[in-house]
């Protein structure tokens, strides 16, 4: 403090950034990346993209659904259905399979003694047949990128969701810190000085972040949020500690979400029809559509059918439910109709981090704001190594190097920001290139996403260059850009895909990765111009006689 309030926000902006900064940026990546995870997924499945898009009643999809899983999957426990929308043109079932016979622990995974493991099954139905698409191949897709931004992989998700809190919160304290030391922040959204070193940096810096600040205020706030119960769980452990614990507080604040439990009574019965339940459902929410249907224990007596409604503007995550005797038809309870405030409140801060509530064009710029999020990390990363390394001038004049320090951030910088985008192009490559039977696809693909992603880290670290910068800014445009003719040659049908299906067309998302194709060749373009102005700088110093010599001849003259 002894520099003063605002120099000590500085520096608290500075470490608080740095430290946790390539976590962000991957975060930050991969969170924006989740915007559109219907539309990566379905890209990721080329199998569905000659799906029908015609117009489909619910109803009709639904019967489709129930009558494909009472030929399959009569036996089971639990039925899911996720009804066709603009986003996601199939009908997509899960299902749990039934227990495996006491023999076949070995192949299921369990270990002698134990019961075997239940899997969950799942198919994409043409929505206007009924019928599976063919053989649509395993892929995480646009769900690893979701599931990436907070849960990291190949560790304990408890351990990734405190890690990821832990930078979220450094994230809120560099934002917060930043504001305090920006003297003129509106000026500053305003200014941009190119070319002019660390301080072009700056003003980079400055421009990302304030162009978007009340989003990364919301993003990083948010996303505490969605975890709050790990990371501030004691409130309800003391409330509820005589009532039951944490489960009846979750119980209370979520209704009707507690009844996947229910037991068969082992009395076959005939199922009740659904479209009735789904209309009196519709009418309830005064004509909103339903967007997925559960079954519990169907074809038994004490069937539970669960109309969820389909998302809609609405702003709050948590959608309402209403719940039925799946064997009469019977209404047993509407739930989150009017959701209690604290619920409420918690149900809204979800959703506007997940940004499903928002049509395209919303969701295109929460899109955009996240990539200014992005930027803003890398240039602050960036800066603190330009300004660093302006110590070193001298010393890399002489013939010195830069500290180990600085080296390591250098390569930490590279890896992270032209290694990530690199690693994320190489996953859609995987994707249509890895043969579509191969053993544990999903996990296939995402393997390659971590080797490429290392391999690329590892060259950082051992060369970070600007010729290496280069490199990996350039291949990242390369492989983005190619994507688009890629699919058209791995594609069944990519070329009847109407562009009236919306955000969900594959021209949509090959328009937006030939975008960052392009925006990645022109970072290529700029690290070769800064790259050939060093070499020539450099070969001026080395032709340009001693300070001795010009001082003598100037003498003489």
């Amino acid at each position: 403090m002894k520099e003063g309030f605002r120099q000590s926000m500085a520096w608290l902006h500075t470490w608080s950034g740095l430290l946790v900064g390539w976590v962000l940026f991957m975060v930050f990546a991969a969170g924006t990346a989740s915007y559109f995870k219907d539309e990566t997924t379905f890209w990721m499945k080329p199998e569905l993209h000659a799906v029908a898009q015609n117009a489909v009643p619910p109803v009709k999809a639904v019967e489709s659904a129930v009558a494909y899983l009472q030929q399959r999957a009569a036996d089971s426990p639990r039925w899911f259905i996720n009804l066709p929308n603009e986003r996601q043109p199939s009908t997509d079932v899960l299902y749990l399979a039934p227990p495996a016979p006491a023999g076949a622990a070995a192949a299921t995974g369990a270990k002698p003694g134990e019961k075997p493991r239940r899997r969950f099954d799942r198919a994409s139905l043409d929505p206007a047949t009924g019928e599976a698409v063919s053989a649509p191949r395993v892929t995480r897709g646009g769900e690893f990128f979701y599931r990436l931004h907070f849960d990291l992989h190949y560790m304990p998700a408890l351990w990734a969701r405190w890690i990821v809190g832990f930078c979220a919160m450094f994230m809120l304290v560099a934002i917060f810190s930043g504001i305090v030391t920006h003297k003129r922040i509106f000026k500053d959204f305003f200014t941009f000085r190119p070319k002019k070193g660390q301080r072009s940096w700056l003003d980079a810096h400055n421009v990302t972040a304030v162009l978007a600040l009340p989003y990364h205020l919301m993003i990083t706030y948010t996303g505490l949020v969605t975890l709050m119960f790990m990371y501030m769980p004691w409130g309800p452990q003391v409330a509820y500690k005589d009532r039951g614990g944490e489960q009846a507080f979750f119980s209370e604040a979520f209704p009707g979400g507690g009844r996947d439990q229910i037991k068969a009574s082992g009395n076959r019965v005939p199922r009740a029809p659904i479209a009735p339940m789904m209309a009196q459902a519709s009418a309830h929410w005064g004509g909103a559509a339903v967007g997925r249907v559960t079954v519990h224990q169907p074809n038994d007596a004490n069937a539970v059918v669960s109309l969820t409604r389909a998302e809609g503007p609405q702003l709050s995550y948590d959608q309402p439910s209403m719940q039925f005797n799946g064997a009469t038809g019977a209404l047993i309870g509407a739930f989150g109709d009017v959701p209690k405030p604290a619920a409420e409140t918690r149900g809204v801060l979800y959703g506007l981090h997940i940004g499903r509530f928002g049509d395209p064009l919303l969701r295109a710029l929460f899109f955009l704001s996240g990539l200014a999020g992005c930027l803003m990390v890398a240039t602050g990363l960036l800066m603190w190594a330009v300004k660093e390394r302006q110590k070193f001038a001298k010393t890399l004049k002489q013939g010195g190097r830069v500290s180990f320090g600085l080296r390591l951030v250098d390569g930490l910088n590279l890896g992270a920001i032209a290694g990530l985008p690199v690693a994320m192009a190489a996953f859609f490559w995987a994707n249509r290139l890895l043969p579509v039977d191969v053993a544990e696809r999903g996990e296939a693909e995402i393997r390659w996403f971590f080797i490429v992603w290392g391999a690329t880290a590892v060259l950082g670290l051992l060369r970070p260059t600007l010729r290496m910068w280069q490199a990996q800014l350039a291949l990242g445009a390369l492989l983005f850009a190619g994507l688009p003719v890629l699919n058209a040659f791995t594609g069944p049908a990519p070329l009847t895909v109407s562009l009236r299906t919306g955000p969900t067309s594959v021209a949509g998302f090959d328009l937006v990765v030939i975008a960052l194709g392009l925006g990645l060749a022109g970072a290529a373009w700029i690290v070769e111009r800064k790259r050939r102005k060093s070499i020539a700088k450099q070969a001026a110093a080395k032709t340009q006689p001693p300070p001795s010599t010009l001082a003598t001849s100037g003498q003489g003259s």
